[in-house]
């Protein structure tokens, strides 16, 4: 079986850096990777400071930064740190008595839920499908009040 990396256990100032740092720039999301599949968690944070996400990284202690190809020479380079899975709830875990904005909900509903209707063999009754589609409803529509 293989050996996953782990989510550091974070001070309360890192866990509290990281959520604000996800509040503004960042994202808790449910996304496919492939079209038939289920959506996974994924926790991401979008910037052009390279360093500051290799800090991020470091301090978490797993995930991965993908650098974005710039298409003209005035676009800055940018880069997205990206977490999935059991590692971004776990990360959940520890950030969201920090959360301030709708991401709060967004991590409650995920911390609740997430794990009873995610099976890890991927295998659904109709019964935990349809609580998981509604699950994922719900997640989807927590949205910034505009």
């Amino acid at each position: 079986m293989a050996d996953y990396a782990k989510t550091k256990v974070l001070s309360a100032t890192a866990a509290a850096y990281i959520a604000g740092i996800i509040d503004g720039e960042g994202s808790i999301s449910l996304s496919r990777r492939h079209r038939n599949e289920q959506r996974q968690l994924e926790v991401s944070i979008s910037n052009t400071d390279i360093a500051l996400l290799e800090y991020i990284h470091q301090t978490i202690g797993t995930g991965r930064i993908s650098r974005k190809r710039t298409y003209k020479d005035k676009h800055t380079p940018s880069a997205t740190y990206c977490i999935s899975n059991r590692q971004a709830l776990s990360l959940l875990e520890q950030i969201q008595p920090f959360l301030k904005t709708y991401k709060k909900k967004r991590s409650a509903l995920v911390l609740n839920n997430y794990i009873r209707l995610t099976p890890r063999n991927g295998k659904y009754s109709q019964k935990l499908l349809d609580e998981r589609n509604k699950f994922v409803d719900d997640f989807l529509n927590t949205k910034p009040i505009s």
